[in-house]
């Protein structure tokens, strides 16, 4: 199986990109400018961001092609979630409190990514930006005291949110998350 994670400038898109060799799937980190055609995968992560990325359609390359048009599940992580619910329809705004740092998340829908999960957990924030909307089509699954949409997933397309960083070692379960999604990713690719 393989796994490209889209660069959207993040500080941790190393890790994501760790996390997925370390679970033993081919991976590696591609810019957001890649051409469409040039997208050989079974499945993408889109990256985190600077500051305010999420919000700029600019910024994210051709990431908004991806959503549109592949056929591969997608795991868009803090900016990637931000910018997914934007394209799709829903509403991504400044935060009314930023997160930064450890946050108390709650399962609302375990669905694929938080099977078998605790019903909380501690995730690590790192945003200014934050979906205030779902989008058409999309349920929620997870939220914390000061962030309505945590995580979020398309009802017929395998397309996920997070705003949290799994990736990261300060979150709890985020391999397990990682091994969600590639589940998801297998089943896919069986067809």
């Amino acid at each position: 199986m393989r796994i490209l994670v889209v660069d959207n400038g993040g500080q941790w898109t190393h890790r994501e990109w760790r996390v997925l060799r370390d679970l033993g799937v081919e991976t590696s980190i591609v810019p957001n400018s890649t051409p469409l055609e040039s997208i050989n995968a079974d499945g993408l992560v889109l990256s985190g961001g600077s500051p305010r990325v999420g919000l700029d359609e600019e910024a994210m390359g051709m990431c908004g092609e991806y959503i549109d048009k592949l056929d591969v599940p997608i795991l868009g992580i803090c900016a990637g979630h931000q910018y997914m619910a934007l394209r799709l329809g829903g509403k991504a705004v400044p935060s009314a409190t930023p997160e930064f740092g450890k946050t108390l998340v709650s399962v609302v829908d375990e669905d694929d990514l938080f099977k078998g999960l605790p019903e909380t957990f501690v995730a690590w924030e790192s945003h200014n930006d934050e979906v205030t909307e779902l989008p058409p089509g999309f349920k929620l699954l997870a939220n914390s005291e000061t962030c309505p949409v945590q995580a979020m997933k398309h009802e017929s397309r395998p397309l996920y949110g997070l705003q949290f960083h799994p990736e990261v070692e300060h979150t709890d379960n985020g391999y397990e998350i990682f091994q969600a999604f590639l589940d998801v990713c297998e089943v896919c690719k069986k067809g």
